[in-house]
């Protein structure tokens, strides 16, 4: 199973940018499907973008399309999601995901209980 430690969230004024990394270990990387989930408190933990194992194929939520980008280096065993445009709303614990079973061509998981191992998660805070 693949282990994923996330970093990269912190404080930022609305407008702004922040990259998350994902860093993943012990299994091989390009062998899974990967997300990015959020929660913030008092909320379930939502979807926010995945992408497929060579990174041809991206998908993001409504609410985050047009200002996150999510790419993969393979040779670096790491996911990012770049956040642009940042919004109070996006305030929440920022995690990456990994998913190991096969995607058809038009399915991705979108849902948590799709996903096999978590990162422990990093804070992410947008300040108006």
């Amino acid at each position: 199973q693949v282990q994923l430690v996330e970093s990269g969230g912190g404080l930022v004024q609305a407008g702004g940018s922040l990259r998350l990394s994902c860093a993943a270990s012990g299994s091989t990387f390009s062998n899974y499907y990967m997300g990015w989930f959020r929660q913030a408190p008092g909320k379930e933990r939502e979807f926010v973008a995945a992408i497929r194992r060579g990174g041809g194929s991206t998908y993001y939520a409504d609410s985050v399309k047009g200002r996150f980008t999510i790419s993969r280096d393979n040779a670096k065993n790491t996911v990012y999601l770049q956040m642009n445009s940042l919004k109070p709303e996006d305030t929440a614990v920022y995690y990456c995901a990994a998913d190991r079973s096969y995607w058809t061509s038009s399915y991705y998981a979108n849902a948590a209980y799709e996903y096999d191992s978590w990162g422990q998660g990093t804070q992410v805070t947008v300040s108006s």
